[in-house]
């Protein structure tokens, strides 16, 4: 690329230098032959070997020398590029240099191109670019430099910079690779000697000092140039002093051009009036030989400083100023730059004090122009001026940038305050170094940086100092600890605080307070290699903090944007922590107050004491009330317990500056975390000075609970509309809430952080937190002044005088809110520091001072009652807390602590009970919610700790019965029972004191000492006899039982006597209880529990008294087992029956009187539970009871005492009567008992039989349910029965029947009780006792089938029938069971003759076969089997097994003609069933199959034993019409009615009725319903009249049990049946006789049946014509005719025809009339199969005639 670049330029050359310039036509000709005959082909090697080519750069030489511009421009194009490419000889670079020399007066191309090509000659040949040959290059930079062009300028500039930058990287690189033989070129003067250089040294030194006297206008000695910029200069100047300092440092002829030529220059040029362009350019190099080289020039910068200084005048002007500002501002944010002053100037004696003078010209800059910042008595946030140009438009922030040239006023004319938007420059004035004129500076400008100036100094010291107070924690913890200051930042515009109390994380405690960790003071490091900077910086701020102060005091009230304001304030937390580290405390402490001050304005708290005189006193609610910071720990705050606090007015009054003024704003509580986090961090030094701290906490917390903790709104500095302001004071409200929690989290920590205090410095912070209390004195209004109308009226109450000198008279009135916040930290420091107050005595710990002045507090009757009551709380919450700390130590130490904490709490309550202690109404209840505390606070401790506690048990039982009241402060009350009610301090007192003694009984009874059982044992009667909370008494009943339970523990068995219990009362008792050692001890209480409990179960309450009787049961029933029958005796008879007795005699009386029902109802519940209770005795320990030999007396008594409660007529009563009496039968039937014999059994069936225990008169419980009742008393029956079993008899069988079915029809229905499925409770148990009843003794059979039959017809009585499903009780169920229950009976007794001579069985028949005729017209239908299927199963399962033994047992002949009568009618009411009474889920078709069998299987028992002489004709003809009614298919016409039910006997009148043809009919009537029944009885009618022959029937027979049913035959074969010979000796019937009287009775209806069809067929079939009969129709005359044909009847069934002989054909000879209408018929109609059948019948009839 560059040889052709090169042959391209030289052929160029060539051409245009033919005319002109021979030589140079030459040259170049030779250049380009030389080029190509370069056999290189790489860049490289081309420049390698063209730098051997001597003359190969002439033509371009000699072109420079033409002055011809195109000429020259070729020419510095390759010369460029040789250049670049190394391809010059060294040889040459001299022509070279003086060739471009030449050029530079060519045009802005070739100029450009030369200073391109400069920098890469001075890298490519720095070796041999010196001297000479490096002011040649200097020069051309120089000339370049002077041109009018402004990219010439700029880019020669560039160039000349680089150049003599590259000449001062030469001597780095010399002095780095030169040794010390290297040769050296000279020498130059020091002072008082001279310094031998080497080349790359001298050429530095010669340039510099050129560029320095060039600056200052001189003539230069070496370069040959003139004129050279001042500002230009000047930045060459910075430029080597930036890049190559340590050349400075290390050559001491640069150091002397510092101190002879640049320092005097600037010093000078300083105190002149130099423009702004200079000025920038002379700050910035003094800034940097301030920064770097200070200790070379410190005369020299001590002057420099001193006229920076004075330059800060504010006559001066504002650039000038603030470069000033821009200076120090770098130089502060140096620490190390800033000491090494300290330490040359104001450290030093004769020195100048350049930072105290600074420092204090501080002070004075920030306040000169008070409107300008907006000092005001409040930090307010800077507001711009919305019509100057210094707002927030786009042009004051280009004037910022220093753009010039736009026309405007002043930079932030108008704008108040210091904000970030208008404060500051984009580019500060000392970077600004293109700009000739001084740009819009604001006027703020100068206030931000000296805000920065101090954040400065503050950071530098802290980063310094703080690491060396904690040498001895590792990297991790110090970095820690130097954070924990870090943590300041409130959140900024939207953003929001990540760190809650709740999220981080809390200190844990330990015992380090016995490594006494206070840091360290780094003055005290004697031996440390930084003790000497440390010095340097104590006395720094010993020196200056006044003006620090000032200058941040004046900041603290000015109008500052969030940023400055956050910065200030770290700056000053960080200036305070440093002077605290170092222990010094007098601006530590100036420090403190005025951050003091700035959290807490007195403005604002001032307000807030004016503010609350004029506020109510009235309660207010718990949520107004309610923690001011919401952390959980409250501390910084009052929680809830404050129940009468103030609240701010509406209105608050109007104040000069902002309405806000009675509140804090977010800038306040920045101020106020400064604080805590300066307490957190000096805490263990503070000593006296915690005052500061936390009185400031104390005033805030009581500025926001006087504002409702409701946030201020930070204001403006002015007030212009300024909606940026506006915004950041609404981000400032916003963000609050937040900043309220982060206070809370330092407020915290700073608590937290005394655990790590050595104990003396922890008792000053107790001491100061107690200083924080008031002590109020009480005084008395003057009677003459007179009262305001909201005090008037009201109970005079101590005035209490603030501690506080205020100015305003109104100051009393104001909520305690302070004695409540500082309460509260007293509570946090015990509970922080609770490891020190028990490690170390009391004296030493701060134990004493801080319970004496919380006990002091909470009993002083002239504090508030909130502040009382904080008080108790915090008392009981430090010792709950003490108590579960100390429950760890070993029990020798614990004894001894807990005895201590236990005093406390009686201590605190001691004031309280005096008895000269003399309150109002209002104190006393005080007193009672202060009790009420204390007591809470005893079972906490109880709860949490009552298993680690050693001692104090009796102070404990002292203090529950504090809340009793002794007899004499209640004589003028009149007692209203019998029993000793004690009276109680306060009803809210109860409860809490109750909760103690519930705890102690229920988990803490074996750690008390035996010596305090008695005073369990009589607090417990305490609470049970107050009657001032009812629940409070039931629950100590059931603490008995816990005592009795503990007591069967110790003790395996009882040997009470009878002895023990005397006439003297409970004294004998209470002496061998009171005597541990005696062996009856335990006997002893345990009977004293009984009899306190005895006394309790007669109480007028009805809760307490039924709990006391049942415990009373329990506690005995539990110790059942450990009595013997003695004790048992004695229990039994010195307890239950007296207690029996009472209630008995409290019954009767309640009764007697008419306006007691509602005691009569509780002394009912009471009887219950009484009788329940025995019962229960009774049953569990009947084996016991038995044993003794007064068991039965006792058993005697005990039923004289039910039967006595049974006599009330009292349906509870009475069921729990009847229970007692079958839980202990129960008992008895498992096994003998020794004393229960008959005699105890036939007492119970006394009992038990004395009637239905319901109410006769129906007066009692009216409306209530008695099945309870008698199914109870049932249920004693069957345990009884199990017992009278073996003794039975009919006469207890019919009185146990009987008054079992008074029973049943004296239960009520049950509310929502049905019966229709399952039997009631009630019926199911009278049910079970017919199961279980013995019938193999005579005459009980009967009786049982009677009343099981009875109980069968219940349900189907036809008044029950009509009611339907409206009643109630139904009896369907009862019903249904009884049915199977009379089944079984029958069957089982079905071989006695006394159930059939007695009725029983007709009766059960007669019941059985009343739901089989009802059938479908029975209302009730069931899901499971109906009634009437269930009836008929039963039915025939009776009949098969009873049958055989009613033809076999002699019976009386009407007793067997009922039988038969009640089967018939059985018989009739299976065949028959109304459908159109069937309901809609009947299945008819199923029913009928059902019906069906059961018809064929009643056939087979009845039939041919129907037709004996014994059964009545009407019997017979009743089964008979049965059948004939059934088997009609089809509906008959009107006409044929009166036939059918007019006369049907067969003498021939009614049949003949039938030959007259009726009317016929189109209708054609649909079949029945249970077609198939019909044709079944059909069936049976032909079956019935067929002849019977005697030849082919079986041998008689004689049936007997088992045989219960006949062998079936066919329709037409009637079966042999042997008949049983008759009592009165007459030969059997046979069953030729039986069947042909069953014929004769049957033939009527068969003919008369079967006329009916052939009727029918005669009148309807003409008028149908050819139209064939419908179906049913049809098959029916068919299966007649068919039937007709087939059947040979009995002979002696029809009466002979007139005139006719015949046999078997009878019944066609008496149907040969329709007969032969019906061949008529057929023949017309062409109904073929008719009229085959109708003339095979008449050939039978021509047969029987002879034709």
């Amino acid at each position: 690329m560059t040889a052709q670049l090169l042959a391209s330029e030289l052929n160029n050359l060539i051409q245009e230098s033919k005319r002109k310039h021979n030589d140079l036509r030459q040259a170049a000709e030779k250049s380009l032959e030389e080029l190509k005959s370069l056999k290189a082909s790489s860049e490289a090697q081309v420049g390698a070997e063209l730098a051997q080519r001597i003359n190969f750069s002439n033509p371009f030489i000699i072109a420079c020398g033409t002055k011809n511009a195109k000429f020259t421009g070729i020419a510095i194009v390759c010369l460029q590029r040789l250049i670049v490419s190394r391809a010059l000889p060294r040889s040459k670079l001299n022509q070279v240099l003086e060739a471009l020399q030449q050029a530079t007066s060519a045009g802005l191309d070739v100029q450009l191109k030369i200073l391109q090509a400069l920098p890469s000659l001075l890298s490519n040949y720095a070796a041999d670019l010196k001297g000479e040959l490096l002011v040649t290059a200097l020069n051309i930079c120089f000339i370049l430099q002077s041109s009018k062009n402004a990219i010439v300028n700029n880019t020669s500039a560039a160039t000349l910079q680089q150049l003599v930058v590259s000449v001062f990287d030469k001597v780095v690189a010399e002095d780095t690779e030169s040794t010390a033989s290297s040769p050296t070129v000279g020498e130059v003067p020091v002072p008082n000697a001279t310094v031998a250089l080497k080349a790359a040294a001298m050429d530095a030194y010669r340039v510099f000092n050129d560029i320095c006297l060039l600056t200052e206008n001189q003539r230069p000695e070496y370069l040959r140039f003139s004129g050279l910029p001042q500002t230009f200069g000047l930045e060459l100047i910075e430029s080597v002093l930036t890049n190559h300092s340590s050349i400075f440092s290390s050559h001491p002829e640069q150091a002397n051009i510092l101190r002879t030529r640049v320092m005097p220059f600037v010093i000078s040029a300083l105190r002149g009036r130099p423009n702004f362009a200079t000025s920038v350019r002379l700050v910035r190099i003094l800034y940097t030989l301030l920064r770097r080289h200070l200790s070379l020039l410190s005369a020299e910068a001590g002057d420099a400083l001193d006229i920076l200084t004075q330059l800060l005048d504010q006559d001066t002007a504002l650039w000038k100023r603030s470069l000033c500002m821009e200076v120090f501002r770098g130089i502060f944010s140096e620490p190390g730059l800033l000491r090494h002053m300290f330490m040359l100037y104001d450290a030093k004696e004769g020195e100048k004090n350049i930072l105290k003078t600074l420092t204090a010209t501080f002070v004075r800059v920030s306040t000169e122009k008070p409107a300008v910042i907006g000092l005001g008595h409040q930090s307010t946030i800077p507001v711009a001026n919305p019509y100057g140009s210094g707002g927030t438009s786009d042009q004051v922030v280009l004037e910022a940038s220093g753009v010039t040239g736009i026309i405007s006023g002043a930079g932030d004319a108008g704008n108040t305050g210091i904000s970030t938007q208008w404060s500051t420059m984009r580019v500060p004035c000392i970077d600004q170094l293109d700009k000739t004129e001084p740009p819009s500076i604001p006027d703020s400008y100068i206030y931000s940086l000296t805000l920065a100036c101090i954040t400065s100094l503050s950071e530098g010291l802290a980063k310094f100092i703080l690491p060396l107070t904690v040498p001895g924690e590792s990297r991790r913890k110090r970095t820690a600890r130097q954070d924990s200051l870090q943590d300041l930042d409130s959140p900024g515009p939207g953003q929001e605080r990540s760190e809650t109390p709740s999220e981080r994380t809390q200190l844990e405690r330990s015992s380090s307070f016995k490594k006494n960790p206070v840091p360290i003071n780094p003055l005290m490091l004697e031996n440390h290699p930084l003790r000497e900077e440390v010095k340097i910086c104590a006395d720094f701020i010993d020196e200056c903090w006044p003006a620090i102060l000032a200058t941040c005091s004046t900041f603290l009230f000015a109008a500052l944007d969030s940023e400055y304001y956050h910065g200030l304030v770290r700056a000053f937390q960080k200036f305070a922590h440093v002077a605290g580290l170092l222990q010094l405390n007098t601006p530590r402490d100036a420090f403190l107050t005025t951050l003091g001050k700035a959290a807490v304005p007195p403005n604002v708290f001032t307000a807030c004491l004016n503010s609350g005189a004029l506020r109510p006193t009235t309660p207010t609610s718990a949520s107004d009330s309610s923690s001011i910071f919401g952390n959980a720990r409250g501390l910084l705050s009052v929680d809830s317990l404050v129940g009468q606090t103030a609240q701010p007015s509406e209105k608050p009054r109007q104040l000069s500056v902002d309405p806000g003024i009675t509140t804090l704003n977010t800038r306040n509580l920045l101020c106020l975390r400064a604080l805590l986090n300066l307490g957190i961090a000096l805490g263990p030094t503070l000593a006296s000075s915690w005052r500061i701290v936390l009185e400031t906490l104390q005033q805030a917390d009581f500025v926001l609970f006087s504002s409702g903790k409701a946030g201020g709104r930070t204001p403006l500095a002015s007030r212009g509309p300024d909606q940026h302001a506006e915004q950041e004071a609404n981000v400032l409200l916003n963000n609050f809430a937040t900043e309220i929690r982060a206070v809370e989290t330092a407020a915290s920590r700073l608590f937290e952080s005394t655990i790590d205090f050595p104990n003396p410095a922890f008792v000053e912070v107790v001491t100061s937190v107690c200083n924080l209390l008031e002590k109020p004195t009480e005084t008395t209004e003057p009677e003459s002044q007179p009262q305001s109308p909201a005090s008037g009226g009201m109970l005079k109450t101590p005035v209490v005088t603030h501690k506080r000198a205020l100015s305003i008279s109104s100051a009393i009135a104001v909520p305690n809110q302070e004695d409540q916040f500082a309460l509260a930290k007293l509570g946090d420091l015990a509970s922080i520091n609770i490891d020190r107050l028990l490690s170390y005595p009391p004296d030493v710990s701060g134990w004493n001072p801080l319970t004496a002045e919380l006990i002091g507090t909470l009993s002083s009757a002239a504090n508030k009652a909130p502040v009382r009551a904080r008080a108790a709380e915090t008392l009981v919450r430090f010792l709950q807390e003490a108590a579960r700390t100390v429950a760890s130590q070993p029990e020798e130490a614990r004894g001894e602590i807990q005895t201590r904490l236990l005093e406390s709490f009686r201590k605190a309550l001691l004031p309280l009970q005096t008895e000269d202690r003399e309150v109002s109404i209002a104190i006393h209840a005080t007193d009672v919610d202060i009790h009420k505390i204390i007591l809470e606070g005893l079972k906490n401790i109880l709860e949490n700790c009552g298993e680690t506690l050693v001692s104090g048990w009796d102070i404990i039982f002292e203090i529950i019965d504090t809340i009793f009241v002794d007899r004499k402060f209640a004589e003028d009350d009149e007692a209203q029972s019998d029993q000793p009610v004690l009276l109680t301090r306060s009803v809210k007192l109860i409860r809490p004191s109750f909760a103690s003694l519930q705890l102690i009984c229920s988990d803490f009874l074996s750690s008390l000492p035996n010596s305090c059982f008695l005073n369990l044992v009589d607090t417990l009667y305490k609470f049970c006899s107050q009657d001032d909370e009812l629940n409070v008494a039931l629950t100590t009943v059931t603490f008995f039982w816990a005592i009795s339970d503990f007591l069967s523990g110790k003790s395996n068995s009882m040997s009470i006597t009878k002895a023990m219990v005397g006439e003297s009362g409970d004294k004998a008792l209470v002496d061998l209880a009171s005597d541990p050692a005696h062996p009856s001890s335990g006997a002893a209480l345990w009977m004293l529990l009984l009899l306190r409990l005895s006394s309790v179960a007669t109480d007028q309450r009805l809760e307490l008294r039924n709990s006391a009787i049942q415990t009373l049961m329990r506690i005995i029933s539990a110790y059942g087992d450990s009595l013997n029958p003695e004790a048992w005796s004695v229990c039994i008879t010195s307890v239950i029956f007296k207690l029996l007795s009472s209630i008995e005699s409290e019954l009767r009386l309640v009764i007697e009187s008419a306006t007691r029902s509602k005691g009569k109802d509780d002394w009912k519940e009471t009887a219950i539970v009484v009788i329940q209770g025995v019962a229960g005795l009774f049953a569990s320990y009947l084996n016991v009871l038995t044993t003794h030999k007064g068991f039965r007396s006792m058993w005697e008594e005990l039923l004289g005492h039910l039967a006595t409660m049974l006599d009330f007529q009292i349906l509870d009563i009475n069921a729990a009567a009847y229970s007692a009496v079958r839980d202990i039968l129960a008992r008895c039937s498992e096994h003998d008992k020794p004393n229960f014999g008959n005699d105890a059994i036939d007492l119970a069936w006394v009992l038990w039989s004395r009637g239905v225990p319901v109410p006769k008169d129906g007066k009692e419980d009216k409306n209530s349910d008695n099945q309870k009742c008698l199914l109870v008393w049932v249920e004693a029956l069957l345990e009884l029965y199990r017992l009278i079993e073996d003794e039975l008899s009919v006469e207890r069988v019919r009185r146990m029947l009987t008054l079992l079915r008074d029973a049943m029809q004296h239960a009520t229905p049950g509310t929502y009780a049905s019966d229709i499925e399952y039997v009631t409770p009630l019926q199911g148990r009278i049910l079970e006792v017919f199961r279980m009843v013995r019938t193999d003794i005579p005459g009980v059979p009967s009786v049982m089938i009677i009343q099981v039959a009875e109980f069968v017809s219940l349900a189907f009585d036809q008044e029950r029938v009509n009611q339907g499903s409206a009643q109630k009780r139904t009896y369907v169920a009862m019903s249904k069971e009884s049915m199977s229950i009379l089944q079984h009976l029958t069957i089982r007794n079905a071989a006695e003759p006394d159930i059939y001579e007695t009725g029983a069985f007709v009766t059960a028949l007669k019941a059985l076969a009343k739901p089989v005729l009802l059938k479908y017209q029975f209302p009730v239908v069931t899901k499971l089997v109906q009634p009437w299927r269930e009836a008929t199963t039963c039915a025939l399962a009776v009949l098969e097994a009873t049958l055989p033994h009613v033809r076999s047992i002699n019976l009386p002949r009407a007793t067997g003609q009922n039988i038969w009568q009640v089967i018939v009618t059985a018989a009739n009411g299976i065949i028959s069933a109304d459908c159109d009474a069937s309901a809609a889920g009947d299945n008819i078709l199923d029913d009928q199959d059902f019906d069906i069998a059961s018809f064929r299987k009643l056939r087979e028992l009845i039939i041919p034993a129907l037709g004996a002489d014994v059964i009545l004709d009407k019997t017979r003809k009743a089964y008979a019409e049965g059948l004939f009614r059934t088997s009609i298919v089809h509906t008959p016409a009107p006409a044929e009615a009166s036939v059918i039910y007019g006369n049907s006997s067969g003498d021939g009148v009614g049949l003949s009725a039938l030959y007259k043809q009726r009317n016929g009919r189109t209708i054609d009537p649909p079949p029945s319903k249970r077609s198939k029944m019909s044709l079944v009885c059909l069936d049976e009618l032909f079956s019935l009249v067929a002849a019977h022959d005697e030849a082919t029937a079986a041998p008689m027979i004689l049936v007997q049990p088992p045989t219960p049913r006949f062998v079936r035959h066919t329709p037409l074969q009637p079966p042999a049946l042997g008949e049983d010979s008759a009592a009165d000796a007459k030969a059997a019937e046979t069953a030729h006789a039986l069947h042909v009287r069953l014929a004769r009775t049957t033939a009527p209806y068969l003919i008369l049946r079967c006329a009916l069809s052939l009727r029918a067929y005669i009148a309807d079939q003409p008028l149908r014509g050819r139209m064939p009969q419908p179906l049913s129709q049809r098959e029916e005359l068919a299966r007649i005719l068919r039937c007709l044909v087939d059947l040979r009847s009995e002979p002696d069934a029809i009466p002979d025809a007139p005139n006719v002989d015949s046999e078997t054909r009878k019944h066609l000879l008496r149907l040969y009339p329709l007969l032969v209408g019906a061949v008529q018929v057929a023949g017309t109609a062409g109904d073929d199969k008719v009229l085959s059948l109708v003339r095979e019948a008449l050939e039978v009839v021509g047969g029987e005639m002879g034709v």
